[in-house]
């Protein structure tokens, strides 16, 4: 008997026994067409620590998965030509594309320079201002929120508007005796929106709300809201360079990325070229 037919006749016989190679205790779920789902199989399906109805409605809907999965494969390879299921070529892209990302992740990981200092933060914000338009309202404020029966509002009210050192630190200890909530860090812009959620300020017109306000005061069935706003930018304008640091620390790092890939890929390029290690015909 040929070779060839020796092989396929084999590979038809281990395809079709396949569940002979199982444990005996290893139970049949499912069965569609030729394909059978084993116990086995669920292994990790359902974690650790998972037990009664949660386990068995895990369970139940892998199996109901599988067995549609099955009968669209199933339905597919009975329509399909094999031309049509023939995905070698993308399979192979495929693999191709993750070994090359994870070749460059390890030498990301093993060549990038991710020090970035200040200096090199101001000159990209300087050379690049007209990227860092702000897409919303920001503002520096102080913000204290008091129970209704406090005491203390006056002194609160005070201490937001002094800039004397002294009595900034009287505030923040203030505030921990007293206070339900605060924002005292008035060097940090944060999003004016992010204010509103704490603070219930009405306003169908943010631009002229900041514009001309100062401070605010609002008072509810429970708490008293004081704010003290030391400066905002309105939505449009330039971004402070305080409030763009970050963002501007990963625009660096991803740009030296991207030269140290190129530049390996064209050293490899320039590599091989003296060598002779590949020819276009």
């Amino acid at each position: 008997m040929p070779v060839k037919i020796i092989i396929i006749i084999s590979m038809v016989f281990l395809v079709s026994c396949s569940g002979f190679f199982r444990k005996k205790t290893d139970r049949t779920l499912a069965k569609v067409y030729d394909d059978y789902l084993y116990v086995s199989d669920l292994e990790g399906v359902v974690p650790k620590g998972t037990f009664g109805r949660d386990s068995i409605t895990l369970t139940r809907n892998y199996i109901d998965t599988w067995v549609h999965q099955r009968l669209v494969i199933h339905q597919a390879e009975e329509n399909l030509n094999s031309d049509q299921m023939d995905f070698s070529r993308q399979l192979e892209d495929y693999k191709n594309s993750l070994i090359i990302f994870a070749y460059e992740n390890e030498l990301v990981k093993q060549k990038l320079d991710t020090i970035v200092t200040d200096e090199d933060i101001i000159n990209h914000y300087e050379q690049n201002k007209q990227n860092f338009l702000l897409k919303e309202n920001i503002v520096l404020i102080r913000y204290v929120k008091l129970p209704i029966k406090s005491k203390v509002v006056k002194q609160f009210k005070k201490l937001l508007d002094s800039n004397d050192p002294a009595d900034k630190l009287r505030l923040a200890d203030e505030c921990e005796k007293h206070a339900s909530d605060f924002y005292l860090d008035d060097q940090n812009w944060i999003l004016f929106n992010d204010l509103l959620n704490q603070v219930p300020i009405k306003t169908y017109n943010q631009e002229e709300f900041l514009q001309n306000r100062k401070e605010f005061e609002y008072q509810d069935s429970a708490y008293i809201y004081l704010v003290k706003f030391q400066d905002f930018k309105i939505k449009e304008s330039v971004s402070p360079l305080s409030f763009e640091q970050d963002r501007i620390r990963n625009i660096i790092l991803n740009k030296r990325k991207i030269e140290l890939i190129q530049k390996m890929r064209e050293d490899l390029f320039l590599k091989a070229s003296k060598n002779n290690d590949f020819e276009i015909f």
